[in-house]
């Protein structure tokens, strides 16, 4: 039995007859497309994957995030201890990722952003800088006129921001857009 085996945060099983995994440990020695369509093929777990690398990461951080990549080890740098507190993190909704890989991802998100999301008046919420305004100001506690006055739209174009909104994104009245808005972090 190995030292992670008797780790008590962390026991190794065998997905069998359609268990779900919390967490998938995968190793490889680059990252790249392939790394991408294999993981691809298994089900993603609740928690997601911790993956030990070799070498090389070659592939696109949006896609490893859409497969549920919350882990990455490098094999240089590897020891039962990161791996097992790498396993804790993502399986209770934290990430752990090498320095080296976090200024590659937020590189990798000021991109999208400057290049995709900001061209065609979006943020990285999907929410333009408008709507955020509005809600911004609705979460102070101003109400459709003051918000109109502040901003110089006419309340109907602050009432449609609103309805647009709630049916976007599935929402009640104006006061769930706005909660809905502070819980995601988008104001």
């Amino acid at each position: 039995m190995s030292s992670i085996e008797k780790a008590p945060q962390v026991a190794l099983a065998r997905s069998e007859g359609g268990a779900q995994a919390d967490v998938v440990v995968v190793f490889a020695d680059t990252v790249n497309t392939t790394t991408m369509d294999l993981l691809g093929k298994f089900e993603k777990p609740a928690g997601g994957f911790v993956l030990i690398v070799g070498n090389k990461w070659n592939a696109d951080y949006s896609e490893a995030a859409d497969l549920r990549v919350r882990a990455v080890l490098w094999r240089s740098d590897f020891s039962h201890a990161k791996l097992i507190n790498a396993i804790c993190l993502v399986n209770s909704g934290g990430a752990y990722f090498p320095a080296s890989l976090q200024g590659d991802l937020l590189d990798h998100v000021q991109r999208v952003q400057k290049e995709i999301l900001a061209p065609r008046g979006l943020t990285s919420s999907g929410l333009t800088s408008r709507e955020i305004d509005v809600l911004r100001l609705a979460a102070e506690g101003y109400g459709i006129a003051e918000i109109s006055r502040e901003l110089s739209y006419s309340e109907r174009t602050i009432k449609n921001i609103f309805y647009g909104l709630m049916k976007q994104l599935n929402l009640k009245n104006r006061t769930h857009v706005v909660s809905y808005a502070i819980r995601a972090g988008v104001i």
